[in-house]
């Protein structure tokens, strides 16, 4: 299986080349798991007089009468004429037909099959794929023809759908080629899975729709599977060989603030999420634990209360963020939380000045500073703890694997790891791409807060829209306008935002209104002093891009209206939403948008107005974007997967997690005769040995 591409017949060093750069397909293994993306039925034959009138894919038996070439403005193109008898079309060619022009046969018998063009009610073949009768005769036969994925230069290089398909044929009935089972056989029976060699069979070459419906159930749960089964190994063997440091107790510190100083009561999924993590904190082994909530849902006090469980045991904090308005956020809220504690904790961003460094420095080696609030600062090397025992790392999807790998670096033993995030992430996600970490829920939002209203208008309600406006900052509320700015370095949206800026300045003039605005391309100093002032209730509206999506905290906000709305994906437009809703006010968020919506637009719109649960409204983003898209660049590639498909495939997917659990939970080693196979079969997957390996 782990023969190189080159020595398959058929193949050959260019063949070979191609099919590396286009398919990434280097042995014969990955051949045989290079799987169809679809099928079609190439049992029938169409004649030309009869075509279907749109641009679907035919099969035809007809002969090539003519070759001619016809100038376009760049070179030329090849025209063949095409018979069968009951009419005439033409196959055209308008690149890479020099090979071809020395093997076509004129007057003999072909099989061609390609999609129709129509143009002014002639049919042509664009680039069909083509075989002498007599030579597809003698061909596999199938009622349902694999359509492999492909590029333009294979297809231009002649390496056609009809070109994979031999050399699977060729691989398949090649002598000495062994497929071993990787399943164990009460597996098999238990979810009544067909071999692996009869599915690798039916996957390529179907006999039905049953066994290709069998053959892809089964190499699903097989990809699922051995994916699940290496996600948990993976935690397994970090809790076996990572040790963390033991907070054994929940002391004075934790119980003075828990009784004196908390300013609400816990809900039921703080509570058990506080116990969780407490649990984790006292095994000795590092934790290593993602906890999720929806905007507003009090990760922030979870996580204050895991610091002071921290602090009881002798240990300092950290709690990082990715941007410093998020972090100033967060230290703002420790200042009232922890008024009176005596505890002592600190800032550190990209703003903080030489002389605060020092101190800070200083403070944080000999001990003194319980916890350090920061932005990527805290992951310079010249920052060094006394002790840390805890990182807790907020909106973790912005931070990349290295940089967090730095805080490990921190002290001997690694610290205990929690990566909290306010964007809620549907659960076939979450359990593949952290499937190997241990996730908490916080899943109910605290009592007192009332649902948001969400409304959507178009551009031509804006004058009503300002009308509501005035209505609530007479009520002595206050107004967030947020404007999609993209890429900061795109022209257009800055304009946008200016432009509304403008407009609203019109529409809403001093003294009577005071406006605040933030972007970007602004100092961090002048965001900062912009922000306060809104903060501090000095000014009525914020007009702002994205900047204000994490981390904005002001009760007395109640309305958000969101420009372009249509240009905002699902999960940005809900966090969005989350600025507003947290005081005891009726909160609103107004989503403004075009005429002109895409049906994608469309439903996401009326997502956000139908649903104020994150999670909900995630599944239906994954629906809409796919994992790859919704994890972005730096986490898609973990599901490049093969054939199977987290959103179709999600009944699968958690019955072969279930599967690998209790496998690893009732025998880790695979020492069982039975789990001998998968031991084998995990041999041959490549393991990672790094540090990577430990990493949430």
């Amino acid at each position: 299986m782990q023969t190189e591409i080159l020595y398959l017949k058929g193949v050959g060093p260019e063949r070979s080349r191609l099919l590396k750069e286009e398919l990434n397909i280097k042995t014969f293994q990955d051949l045989l798991h290079f799987f169809p993306n679809r099928y079609i039925d190439r049992s029938r034959f169409h004649s030309i007089n009869k075509l279907p009138n749109n641009n679907v894919e035919v099969q035809i038996k007809g002969i090539i009468t003519s070759i001619n070439y016809i100038n376009q403005k760049r070179g030329k193109r090849m025209v063949a004429n095409f018979q069968d008898g009951t009419g005439s079309m033409q196959l055209v060619w308008f690149r890479g037909y020099q090979w071809l022009r020395e093997t076509i046969r004129l007057n003999q018998a072909y099989v061609i099959f390609g999609r129709i063009n129509w143009f002014k009610g002639q049919a042509s073949i664009p680039h069909p794929e083509m075989e002498l009768e007599s030579i597809f005769q003698q061909g596999v036969k199938v009622a349902f023809y694999p359509i492999y994925p492909s590029s333009e230069k294979l297809i231009n290089k002649g390496i056609s759908q009809r070109v994979i398909q031999k050399l699977l044929a060729s691989l398949l009935q090649q002598k000495g080629v062994e497929f071993s089972e990787t399943l164990p056989n009460y597996l098999l029976d238990h979810f009544k899975l067909i071999s692996k060699e009869k599915a690798l069979h039916q996957v390529h070459y179907p006999s039905s729709q049953n066994l290709l419906s069998r053959a892809q159930m089964r190499l699903k749960f097989e990809e699922f599977f051995y994916m699940q089964l290496q996600l948990i190994l993976k935690n397994h063997q970090r809790k076996q060989k990572i040790k963390g440091h033991v907070f054994a107790e929940v002391g004075s510190v934790f119980r003075n603030f828990f009784d004196n100083h908390l300013p609400f009561t816990l809900t039921k999924a703080q509570k058990r999420v506080v116990k969780e993590i407490r649990n984790d904190l006292g095994t000795g082994r590092q934790m290593n634990r993602l906890l999720q909530g929806d905007v507003g849902s009090g990760k922030t006090i979870v996580a204050l209360l895991s610091m002071l469980i921290t602090i009881d045991n002798g240990f300092q904090s950290t709690l990082v963020a990715p941007t410093e308005i998020l972090a100033q956020q967060h230290f703002h809220s420790l200042e009232i939380l922890l008024k009176g504690t005596g505890i002592k904790f600190a800032l550190l961003t990209g703003s903080s000045s030489k002389k605060e460094r020092m101190v800070l420095h200083e403070h944080l080696e000999s001990g003194k500073l319980s916890i350090l609030v920061g932005t990527h600062a805290v992951f310079e090397d010249k920052v060094k703890f006394s002790n840390l025992g805890l990182a807790i790392i907020d909106e973790q999807h912005r931070f990349g694997v290295a940089q967090r790998a730095k805080l490990w670096k921190k002290n001997n033993i690694p610290p205990h790891v929690l990566v909290m995030t306010a964007t809620p992430i549907p659960r076939t996600l979450a359990m593949s791409i952290y499937g190997d970490l241990d996730i908490s829920v916080i899943d109910t939002l605290p009592p007192g807060r009332k649902s948001i209203k969400t409304l959507h208008r178009f551009d031509n309600n804006r004058l009503a829209v300002f009308a509501f406006v005035k209505e609530q900052i007479n009520l002595g509320r206050q107004v967030y306008i947020v404007y999609p700015l993209i890429q900061e370095s795109e022209t257009f949206d800055y304009k946008d935002l200016m432009d509304g800026y403008e407009s609203i300045s019109r529409s809403f003039p001093p003294p009577n209104y005071q406006i605040s605005i933030v972007h970007g391309k602004m100092k961090s100093k002048d965001k900062s002093y912009e922000m306060e002032r809104f903060i501090n209730g000095k000014t009525q509206i914020l007009v702002a891009t994205t900047v204000i999506e994490v981390g904005v905290n002001v009760p007395n906000a109640s309305l958000m209206i969101i420009e372009s709305a249509e240009r905002f994906g699902l999960s940005q437009l809900h966090q969005l939403r989350g600025r507003v809703g947290r005081g005891t006010d009726q909160s609103y968020c107004i989503l403004m948008s075009g005429s002109k919506l895409s049906e994608e637009g469309k439903t996401r719109l009326q997502t956000m107005v139908k649903s104020n649960d994150g999670f909900e409204i995630a599944e239906v983003d994954l629906r809409l974007r796919g994992p790859g898209n919704l994890m972005g660049t730096q986490q898609s590639g973990i599901l490049q997967l093969k054939i199977a498909d987290l959103i179709k495939d999600a009944e699968l997917l958690k019955a072969a997690r279930d599967t690998a659990y209790q496998i690893i939970k009732n025998d880790a080693g695979f020492n069982n005769n039975e789990h001998q196979v998968i031991k084998h079969t995990l041999s041959k997957l490549r393991f990672d040995s790094n540090i990577w390996n430990f990493i949430s």
